[in-house]
C-alpha cells in the first residue's frame, strides 16, 4: 500500500474536497484523485461517494479512517525518533498576510537558528486535528472554548490581541475622522467577503454585529484582499475591517484610509496552542517568546472581546 495515498485519503477525508486536499498537499487535483483510485483498487472497495459540492466519506471509507491515520501517525513517529532534533518546527498561521504570520515573523527575528515551515490550513478544527496527528507543532488559533476542553492533550496560551481598524475609500463619509465609534458605523455596511460559515472568525464578526447591531455583508466571490481593497476605495458607502497586524500592501490603494475604531475597540484574540507531549526545542522556544509578549491581563478592559476570551482579560 502506497503511503502517499494514504497521506491522500486522509486529507480528502478531513477536506471533504479533492481541490481543497490537493492544496493542503501541495500536489494538483489530479494527482490525489489518482492517489484515491489507487488506494480503493488495492483495498477493492470504495472509499467516497464523488458529490457535486465534494467527496463523503462510504461506510468503508469511515471504518479505515482512523485506521489510516494511526499508520500515518506512526510513520511520523518513527520519523521523527531520529529527526526530532533537526527538522523545522512546523506551526499553522492561518494565512500569510494576516496577524499569525506577523507574530512568527518576530519571533524568527529574536530566535533566527530555530528553522521554521509555515503551514497553512483551514482553520481552528483542521489545525487541532494536525496537532494531535503530530503534523504540525504549534498553531495560532481563536480559541471558542478553553484548551483543555477541545482536547486535554492540547495545551495553550494568548498570543495577541489585535485591534481592529475600518479601511474606507477616500470619498467615505468617514474617511477623514481621526477615530470612529462602534456606534457611528451603524449607519454603514461592513463588506467582509469569504467569512465561513460556522467558522472561528465567522463567529467573531457575529457576535460582534449582534453586540453593536452592526450590518456584516459577508456575501459575493472572496477575489482576495487586493480586489477587496478596489471595491472599498471606490465606494462611498462601505467600509472594511482591518487588523492592525495584518500585511497589506498600501502603496498601491491610494484612496484608502485607516481610521481607528474607538470605545470600545474590538480585539481579535489570537491564542497559540500546542501538544502537551511535543517536545520539540524549538517549540520551547516559541512558548517561552509568546510568553514574554503576551498581553498583560487587563489589556482588555479597553477593547472589546468576543465573549470566550472575556474570562481571563475583563
Amino acid at each position: 500500500m502506497n503511503l502517499e495515498s494514504v497521506r491522500a485519503f486522509v486529507a480528502v477525508a478531513e477536506e471533504g474536497q479533492f481541490r481543497h486536499a490537493a492544496g493542503r498537499l501541495g500536489v494538483s487535483q489530479q494527482a490525489v484523485s489518482k492517489r484515491i483510485a489507487a488506494l480503493e483498487s488495492a483495498l477493492g472497495v470504495p472509499l467516497f461517494t464523488r458529490l457535486p459540492t465534494g467527496a463523503a466519506l462510504t461506510a468503508d471509507g469511515r471504518t479505515f479512517l482512523p485506521h489510516a491515520r494511526a499508520v500515518l501517525v506512526a510513520v511520523r513517529q518513527a520519523v521523527e525518533s531520529v529527526q526530532r532534533e533537526t527538522r523545522p518546527l512546523r506551526v499553522h498561521v492561518l494565512g500569510s498576510g494576516l496577524a499569525p504570520a506577523a507574530l512568527l515573523k518576530d519571533f524568527h527575528e529574536e530566535n533566527p537558528d530555530v528553522p521554521l515551515e509555515i503551514l497553512l490550513l483551514s482553520g481552528v478544527d483542521a489545525a487541532v486535528r494536525a496537532l494531535l496527528d503530530g503534523e504540525i507543532d504549534a498553531a495560532y488559533a481563536y480559541l471558542r472554548e478553553p484548551v483543555r476542553d477541545i482536547d486535554p492533550r492540547l495545551d495553550g496560551t494568548l498570543a495577541h490581541l489585535e485591534d481592529f481598524e475600518i479601511i474606507t475609500g477616500t470619498r467615505h463619509p468617514l474617511a477623514e475622522a481621526k477615530s470612529v465609534t462602534l456606534a457611528e458605523l451603524t449607519p454603514y455596511t461592513a463588506w467582509v467577503p469569504g467569512i465561513v460559515e460556522g467558522s472561528e472568525w465567522g463567529d467573531f464578526y457575529g457576535e460582534l454585529a449582534d453586540d453593536f447591531s452592526l450590518t456584516i455583508d459577508a456575501t459575493g466571490p472572496d477575489f482576495g484582499m487586493e480586489s477587496l481593497l478596489d471595491r472599498i476605495g471606490a465606494s462611498r458607502s462601505l467600509v472594511t475591517f482591518y487588523g492592525d497586524r495584518t500585511t497589506v500592501a498600501w502603496l498601491r490603494h491610494r484612496s484608502l484610509k485607516r481610521v481607528p475604531l474607538t470605545a470600545p475597540t474590538p480585539a481579535y484574540p489570537w491564542s497559540l496552542i500546542w501538544h502537551a507531549n511535543n517536545h520539540h526545542p524549538g517549540l520551547r522556544d516559541l512558548i517561552r517568546h509568546t510568553h514574554e509578549h503576551a498581553p498583560h491581563p487587563a489589556a482588555g478592559t479597553d477593547r472589546w472581546l468576543p465573549r470566550p476570551a472575556r474570562p481571563d482579560l475583563l
